[in-house]
This record gives C-alpha cells, structure tokens and sequence, in this order.
C-alpha cells in the first residue's frame, strides 16, 4: 500500500510542479514508533507488537485511527497516516495525520481480554499521545467501547479527572456516554453516501432507480448502503471476508444488517446467490464502493470492471496501474483522501466538543456535517475541472499546496 500512494505522488509531481521540499517532508513521518508490551492471558505471558506511526502536524496535533489486525504493519500504517495527512488539509481542520495499529487476531480473545490488551496497548502508547499531541480514534476492529477503555486508563496514568477536558479530548469515536460525539458511528458512510449525491448533482445524474455493489459491510459499508438506499438506489451485490452475495432484484440493507450483527458476517444469509470475488468485480453497475481492504482493483480485474463510478469508501482500494485503465474507460472515482474523510470530520466536532465542555445536538452535527461535505466535495470538483486533472490528483494537489504555505513560514529554504 505504501508502494501504491508513493506512485500517486510521482503521478501527480509528473503533471505539475511541485516544490521538492514538499516532496522531501511527506516521504517520511515524523515518527515511527514501535511498541511490544506483555499481557497474562490464561495463567501464562504474551507478547504483544504495535505501532504509531505520526506523518505529520503542520497544521495541528496528529489524528488517525488505531486498528486491530494480525496483519498489521509499520508499512501499512506509515501509508495510512500519509492519507491522514491529507483527509485532513482536504477538509481544512486543523490536524495532521497519523494511524496506530495493534497485531492481534480479535478471534482469539474473549471481551475480558480485549480489554486487558487495550489497557496494556495504552500505557505502553501514553508518553506519546494527548489532546494537543496526537488524538488516536477508532478503525478496523476498534470501536467505541475500546476507545472509552483507552480514555479511562489513560486519565488514570496521568490523573487527568480533574480537568473534564483533558479527560474526554484525548481519543475520539468514544460513546455517547462517555464523552463521544452523535453521528461518529454512521460519519463516514454517511460522508461516502453524501459525496456520491453531490457528484450526480454536478454530472445531472439521477441516483433512483440506479444500482450500486459494495464490498465490505462492516459500520462504513452498512451506513453507506442505508442513506444510498434513501436516495432511492438499490444494492444489488455484497461483499465481505466470508464471500460475495448477488440479487438481481436487490437487497434489503436493513434485514441483511440484522442478520449480520448476529453472524458477523453475511455467510449463510438466505437471500441472494452465491458468487465468487471475481464474478463480484464483473458486475454491472451504475456504482461500485470497495469498503473492504486496501489493492482490491487491480491490472489483473480492471478490465472486466464495469460501472459509471467508483468510490473508495476504503483506504487505498486500486492499483495506480488499473487506475490508469479506468481513467481510459472514463470511469469516474472519487478517491479515498476525500470520500472517506467524514470520519475524521465528525472526530474533529467531537474533540471541539471536549475541549469547550460542550454538548452538540444530534440535528445540529448532521447538519453541520453535510454542509460541510458538499462544500469540500464542490470545491475539490470545481478544482479537478479547472486543472483538468482527475480528483485524486486534485486533492493531492491541493494538499501540497497548503503544505507549501506552512513550509515557507517555518523555514525560510
């Protein structure tokens, strides 16, 4: 993955003039820590390895998730945390990016342990997170009952339960309860659904009636389908870890989420057809949304794909290579640095929200959120079309630029 975003900043440096100083302080994070930390689980001691990778914070404290996977790398988060960096420049708040990841297959752990793990994963990150520092979140396989253990063994560490602010503002997608924010559960499907809306609006596209395949249907893949399905379009194809599901007449995202809750996965749901991974991708369609894993679409599929538009509701989802192949195909994308920046934007309202010791309405955030979202999708359309270059290449551009702007006041090279 990292391989991939590096060939998406040669792309764009090839097409215009970008200050190499620029180039020169993206290529590497300002820090990568590595931490291994044991854990007594069944009488006997386990070692456990993450990582925080902090890409950079010019325009702030870090930000980024923490995911919990056996497949974790340094590699994979230093790629995330550069995409960070950017989700937050393209939605103008004042962060930088970073990404934290834990090796740890979730299977294997009963809740008790979970936790027992996430408190040790805390200590062990404690001397290099805060509320001005960098502000971790929740990502793959990290919700808000893990980010709720972290705020609460963090405030024992430092003592922080005097101060309401210094207690909550440190990790964000926390409950409700606990100092979290409305909407941060649904936010980046919601982000995703609404950046699809607002790009049929530019292109006089009807949304009703149109089909769309998502592959993932986790919390980002759920809360897409559920608003898509609101503007009237129908989900014909889904996808997850257990295997691929296609129906012709579409699926009822609601009853299909039902089910999932209980199986965590769609394995066995008694509607639709089995299909396989590449006959998912050979589908047509008006939309396709990879919400699932990173290099998904790739030279080796891209050329069976066949839709009008294609979202990356995950991190990194095609190949730079079938990128290439799509553009010829004039097949639209809406690239991840800006269709899934909602999560972010909503960690930001709720980390104003600590900091202040203030409470935000629901109808207040949502309304607040979706303003927010079409103002920086038309911004970075509108751009694209100026430049006459695609909208990736527009929101690198346009980070680059911001970064460029910092740079010239903190050095004088």
């Amino acid at each position: 993955m990292l391989a991939n975003v590096k060939k998406q900043i040669h792309h764009v440096s090839q097409l215009k003039n970008i200050n190499q100083n620029i180039l020169n302080v993206i290529e590497k994070p300002v820090n990568k820590i590595e931490v291994n930390f044991p854990v007594k689980i069944n009488n006997s001691i386990e070692i456990f390895s993450g990582y925080r990778v902090q890409h950079n914070n010019y325009f702030g404290p870090f930000k980024g998730g923490i995911r919990y996977h056996e497949n974790i790398s340094s590699d994979e988060v230093n790629a995330l945390s550069q995409l960070m960096t950017y989700k937050c420049i393209i939605q103008n708040i004042p962060f930088g990016g970073a990404k934290g990841g834990l090796q740890i297959d979730t299977t294997k752990y009963n809740g008790k342990e979970i936790e027992d793990i996430t408190r040790a994963f805390t200590k062990a990150l404690y001397p290099y997170i805060g509320s001005n520092k960098d502000i971790p979140a929740p990502d793959v396989n990290t919700n808000s009952t893990i980010m709720d253990w972290m705020t609460d063994e963090y405030n024992n560490i430092s003592g922080n339960f005097n101060s309401t602010s210094n207690m909550k503002s440190v990790f964000t997608g926390k409950s409700i309860d606990f100092g979290g924010s409305y909407i941060r559960e649904e936010a980046t499907g919601r982000g995703v659904a609404m950046m699809i809306k607002h790009w049929a609006k530019r292109n006089n596209y009807k949304l009703k009636g149109k089909s769309f395949i998502i592959q993932g249907f986790g919390n980002v893949g759920y809360h897409t389908c559920a608003l898509l399905h609101s503007f009237g379009m129908n989900c014909i194809a889904v996808g997850d870890h257990s295997g691929y599901l296609y129906s012709k007449e579409g699926f009822n995202v609601f009853n299909l989420k039902e089910y999932t809750q209980n199986s965590k996965s769609i394995e066995n749901y008694e509607y639709g057809e089995k299909i396989s991974k590449d006959d998912f991708f050979k589908l047509k369609c008006n939309i396709l949304i990879p919400s699932a894993l990173e290099l998904q679409i790739t030279s080796e599929n891209v050329s069976t794909i066949d839709c009008d538009l294609i979202v990356e509701a995950a991190n990194g989802p095609i190949e730079i290579e079938a990128e290439k192949v799509l553009e010829e195909k004039n097949i639209s994308i809406i690239p991840d640095i800006l269709a899934n920046s909602g999560g972010v934007l909503v960690s930001y309202y709720e980390w104003l929200q600590n900091k202040r010791d203030e409470y935000w309405y629901e109808k207040d955030i949502k309304d607040k959120f979706d303003k927010k979202i079409e103002t920086t999708f038309n911004e970075m359309y509108t751009l694209s079309l100026k430049e006459n270059i695609s909208i990736r290449d527009t929101c690198l551009l346009y980070s680059f630029n911001k970064l460029e702007s910092i740079f010239k006041k903190k050095h004088t090279v």
